[in-house]
């Protein structure tokens, strides 16, 4: 893996990068709710649900699956880093069970940096996208004193397949399809406290599509499907289950990057960590956990794997369909019917 140009300088001029840097979820949602409600006979999926992409119906069997996502880096080989943001990018779609066809670049790039490490993300950008067999068709880019990039993306599914995040059901099994602990082992990295096989395996995970485990689902019960990303895997889980249902989730069940745990014991946490922590007060239970297990939950995920929900009777052969191509992917939890006021989410 080479560096950018020049030296890169990518890490050096941004604070927080990935999906680690994404607005805190409280003031976030916040803002949603000043928002006028957006209501048509063909919008499927808007932004009401929290959902990770919006589906608009076409006809009664072609929808159209749109969604958006760019970050500052959070490595300093600008190639790599076009792949790691377009792959995060093109995870919205997988998730909503559909196909990406089309993809526009998003960039701001200041001008003190050499223009030749531009040139490097958007390559690296447009290798992933042709990867998933989709089309970069253009894009905007703006001056602007911290280099981001990211994707606007397109995607087809059909209308009665469009996969939610906020259906699961009574007696579910949870199934996780990548390690966590990306957003620790990122942060250990850039103050050259990382392994580099810790590290290494935390970049072959976020260059690695979510195509193939999306794939895998066709033909199995699946009640409902988010990414992990940066609201950490307690924050997309307790969108996922909402008011209505609970989780037990089964911390030794979990698949972790090795080192992680290692590297929240030595502090080695995230500003978005805490956010994510201080969000959640309250929705879970983590009294049977030491403080480095769970920052692990809390821990934002940059290109995190798929969070699945479906019938438990299914799980454990989805699993091992799964595992073909994603090995460390694990059943980690059930869901059940909330009785308020009980947490959200328990952790044993």
């Amino acid at each position: 893996m080479s560096e950018s140009p020049q030296g890169g300088g990518l890490l050096a001029s941004c604070p927080s990068g990935g999906c680690g840097a994404k607005m805190d979820p409280a003031v976030l949602s916040r803002f949603l709710k000043l928002l006028p409600p957006q209501t048509a006979p063909d919008l499927l999926v808007g932004f009401g649900t929290n959902d990770d992409a919006a589906v608009w119906r076409l006809s009664p069997d072609l929808a159209v699956v749109s969604t958006v996502d760019f970050f500052p880096p959070m490595v300093d080989d600008g190639h790599l880093f076009g792949r790691i943001a377009a792959t995060n990018a093109l995870s919205d779609i997988y998730a909503m069970g559909g196909r990406p066809i089309l993809a526009l670049n998003l960039v701001c790039f200041p001008q003190s940096l050499d223009p030749a490490i531009l040139a490097e993300i958007l390559a690296g950008g447009a290798e992933t996208v042709n990867a998933a067999g989709a089309f970069l068709a253009g894009g905007h880019s703006i001056y602007d004193n911290l280099p981001k990039y990211g994707l606007a993306v397109t995607g087809l599914v059909h209308p009665d397949k469009a996969r939610r995040n906020q259906a699961v059901k009574d007696g579910d099994a949870l199934i996780l399809t990548k390690p966590l602990g990306v957003g620790l082992i990122l942060s250990a990295h850039r103050l050259k406290a990382a392994a580099e096989t810790h590290y290494q395996a935390a970049i072959d995970s976020m260059t690695t599509l979510n195509a193939k485990a999306a794939l895998a689902l066709d033909g199995y019960p699946v009640n409902a499907v988010t990414d992990v990303t940066g609201f950490g895997l307690l924050g997309h889980l307790a969108e996922m289950v909402g008011t209505d249902y609970a989780v037990d989730l089964n911390f030794d069940s979990l698949p972790i990057f090795p080192g992680a745990l290692d590297y929240a014991a030595e502090f080695f946490a995230t500003a978005l960590g805490q956010r994510n922590r201080n969000h959640l007060t309250g929705q879970v239970d983590l009294t049977s956990l030491n403080p480095a297990q769970e920052e692990i939950l809390f821990d934002p995920q940059t290109s995190g794997g798929l969070l699945i929900s479906l019938p438990a009777s299914q799980a454990n052969n989805l699993l091992a369909t799964l595992q073909t191509d994603h090995p460390k992917a694990a059943i980690i939890g059930q869901v059940s019917r909330r009785r308020a006021p009980d947490p959200a989410i328990t952790v044993l």
